[in-house]
């Protein structure tokens, strides 16, 4: 009788903290989700406008200065490494985060900086996140495991991803670690906040992939040698990010001139190359690399613009820029070689995802949920190949290396950049 006790005790102890983080994880998912569709709307409707304006590109110089005055009078630094490192050491997020995120996310797309959105998902996440820890009095533990719900909850809003937004959470933290106690709350998360934002009108990111061929010897070394050089790669991406950030603070440590400057940059170079095609997020370009066609330069043109925007003050996010340059060069590798360059584009995509967020189960399920299962041989060694060859540089300095990648061994350190 006292052994069924216990049980029943138990039981009853994890039905409670089952009703709890549905309740507590629910109403992260969906505040996030209507935040997150209400954002998602408004980066579309911002990067329409300036495509039927195009001269609100000359206001990119001004906008950058606004939004390097909102930084600077918000006090507020650290972005998306300070949700990390809020895991890490406990650090606070405020919750001004969440507006001055939203706001210069907005004010950068309606300029034209090259940027995505996954920064805003996952500090608006995390602000709000640990703004309702607060509400629901948990602990230090328990604010930890609701953060990971915000980021969690942030990103399917925003990608509707729930399976990989879930994963993406639990993995990106801690290399080599799983947080698998986070599991059930973040898919509490993932699954009410993409379901409300496709309820209030936003949209699940997905490709099609024209076609695939039969997994072999041959096939598969073609895939192998795209994922090691897009390996290679994601370290030229990550040492061009940051040392772009040391270069503008040596020379322009004036934040406001710095982000004139940046302005003025992408404006010349935007006027030089005749495009406009590298400003915002581009996701009309993934889609005609999805279609085998790609401007040969377009990779490295998207790296360019990327770092002169985000290091000098611009607001946004690397993961799309991410997912631009990995599309575009591995739809230009398939051209070259002659071997399916839309199945390429997916396959770069894949392999540059995970070299730069360290996140490969992550990255290989958002590929299922973006293209589908049908070519999941592909994607899982372009996946594998991909993080393993990328050594510890990462897009998140705030991001930990808790185990090696080549043997079982405890290194602890910091990502490189």
């Amino acid at each position: 009788m006292k052994k069924m006790s216990e049980i029943v005790k138990l039981s009853y102890g994890r039905v409670l903290i089952l009703i709890k983080w549905i309740i507590v994880a629910g109403t992260t998912g969906a505040i996030l989700g209507f935040v997150g569709a209400y954002f998602a709307r408004t980066i579309t409707w911002v990067t329409e406008l300036r495509g039927e304006h195009p001269w609100i590109l000359y206001l990119l110089p001004v906008i950058g200065v606004m939004i390097a005055a909102l930084y600077k009078h918000g006090n507020e630094k650290g972005g998306t490494n300070l949700v990390l490192e809020s895991l890490h050491e406990g650090k606070r997020i405020p919750l001004r985060m969440a507006p001055m995120i939203f706001i210069a996310t907005i004010l950068t797309h309606l300029g034209g900086g090259s940027a995505g959105r996954e920064g805003a998902a996952l500090q608006l996440g995390g602000s709000i996140a640990q703004f309702l820890g607060k509400m629901f009095r948990l602990d230090e533990k328990n604010t930890k495991l609701i953060i990971m719900c915000g980021m969690s909850a942030g990103f399917a809003a925003l990608f509707g991803t729930p399976l990989a937004a879930t994963v993406f959470a639990m993995e990106v933290v801690t290399v080599g670690v799983m947080h698998f106690s986070a599991l059930f709350p973040c898919s509490i998360a993932a699954l009410t906040a993409s379901t409300f934002a496709l309820k209030f009108g936003g949209h699940a990111e997905s490709f099609h992939v024209l076609n695939i061929p039969e997994f072999g010897f041959y096939s598969g070394i073609r895939v192998a040698i795209l994922a090691f050089m897009c390996a290679g790669l994601s370290i030229v991406f990550c040492k061009m990010l940051h040392g772009t950030g040391k270069i503008y603070k040596k020379y322009i440590p004036n934040v406001y001139i710095r982000a004139a400057v940046a302005g003025f940059m992408i404006i010349f170079l935007t006027k030089l190359l005749g495009t406009t095609d590298y400003l915002g997020a581009g996701g009309h370009v993934i889609e005609r690399a999805m279609e085998g066609e790609v401007v040969p330069s377009a990779f490295l043109m998207k790296i360019i613009f990327t770092a002169i925007t985000l290091e000098a003050g611009f607001k946004g996010g690397e993961i799309v820029p991410t997912l631009f340059v990995g599309a575009t060069f591995g739809c230009l590798f398939g051209n070259v070689i002659g071997f399916e360059p839309s199945l390429c584009a997916a396959c770069g995509m894949l392999a540059l995802f995970s070299a730069m967020t360290n996140s490969p189960l992550a990255t290989l399920v958002l590929g299922f949920e973006l293209f589908g299962f049908e070519g999941m041989p592909f994607y899982l060694l372009a996946v594998a190949i991909g993080y393993l060859e990328s050594g510890y540089y990462g897009l998140y300095k705030g991001q930990k290396v808790m185990y090696s990648k080549t043997q079982p061994e405890y290194i602890n350190q910091r990502t490189k950049g």
